[in-house]
């Protein structure tokens, strides 16, 4: 039963994430790979997820703090022709995942 509840848990739940100088987000069988800024260490804590919207605090090389920004990931879907609503409907929540 445990298993169950997890993956039906996961079927919900994106991963936000980032590498070099590179964003991802990740839901089901798409992975969405943009271009961030140079400085980004990574995410810390998601803020705030609404249909296509994130609030997230970041950690930079150049700051002490965390700053809080934002994503839009309706461009992106606009600019690869994909069905927006299809895609970001299922998606309750989003997590950041480190490797």
């Amino acid at each position: 039963m445990a298993l169950l509840c997890y993956i039906h848990i996961m079927n919900h739940t994106a991963i936000l994430s980032s590498f070099d100088k590179y964003t991802t987000f990740s839901f089901g069988d798409k992975k969405l790979t943009f271009r961030t800024c140079n400085n980004l260490e990574r995410y810390t804590k998601i803020n705030l997820w609404d249909a296509g919207y994130i609030e997230v605090m970041a950690k930079y090389k150049h700051n002490k703090e965390e700053i809080e920004e934002y994503i839009d990931l309706i461009p992106v879907l606009e600019g690869l022709y994909m069905d927006k609503e299809k895609f970001l409907a299922p998606i309750k929540e989003v997590k950041i995942e480190y490797i």
